[in-house]
């Protein structure tokens, strides 16, 4: 499984990682990624995180911890 993670800066600005084909994009909006309490599993509830992909899979990547590791990298680029 792969996957795409992007951090929208603005409009026409992003950061993304992972390959362009991925299985599953995960994109959320640097503001929420950047706060001190970003959980990923309840942006996606509440809207705020918006995935592609097979959600049984989608839910798992959430719960494991990477989705937090990388989405905060990437929101500590910009």
């Amino acid at each position: 499984m792969s996957v795409q993670y992007r951090v929208v800066v603005a409009k026409k600005d992003e950061r993304i990682d992972g390959p362009d084909d991925a299985d599953i994009v995960i994109t959320v909006a640097v503001v929420d990624a950047a706060a001190d309490d970003f959980d990923p599993t309840v942006a996606f509830m509440r809207g705020k995180l918006k995935a592609a992909g097979h959600t049984g899979q989608i839910l798992d990547l959430l719960k494991s911890g990477e989705a937090t590791a990388a989405i905060t990298a990437l929101a500590a680029t910009v």
